[in-house]
């Protein structure tokens, strides 16, 4: 059975979007579903490409035990997310741009934090640490939105450990 394919987008693909790939992939980890899924991340803009993540995310994900690899990149074209089963954006307008680039996409193209589940449920998206500093927030959103996306995917796929 081919893997499930998940995309986490956020805007500069330093602080969220790879916060969301690292907690989702360590998730997939630790419950034996690793062979399931692909998970990547990107920015919807070529503003950090090259770059590591942000050290304020990095220092988080290593006390909370995520492991943060890769360097920044830009979605390259709508047509990438036709590889893509779930494209999960960071906010409101990543997924308007993500729709804007491939509409065809639009069904697959979904907020995190939809799956968040309260207290972190938000229409306004995962919190941007880049300019505040609060990694604390972002991480207490974007682990609730992954908690729930890999719940929802898992019985919407009928995904078992193999």
């Amino acid at each position: 059975m081919a893997p499930i394919r998940v995309l986490f987008v956020c805007t500069g693909n330093i602080c969220r979007s790879p916060l969301a790939e690292g907690v989702f992939r360590r998730l997939v980890d630790d419950q034996g579903l690793s062979e399931r899924f692909e998970v990547d991340s990107a920015g919807t803009t070529s503003f950090h490409v090259g770059e590591p993540p942000h050290r304020g995310v990095a220092r988080l994900a290593e006390r909370h035990g995520v492991h943060l690899d890769g360097r920044s990149r830009q979605v390259s074209g709508g047509e990438e997310l036709d590889d893509y089963d779930w494209i999960i954006g960071m906010t409101p307008e990543h997924t308007d741009q993500l729709r804007w680039m491939n509409p065809e996409a639009a069904d697959r193209i979904r907020l995190l934090l939809e799956f968040a589940g309260e207290p972190h449920a938000s229409a306004s998206g995962v919190h941007d640490p880049y300019y505040d500093g609060d990694f604390q927030m972002t991480y207490d959103q974007v682990a609730a939105g992954c908690r729930g996306l890999l719940a929802h995917l898992r019985d919407a796929h009928a995904v078992e450990p193999s």
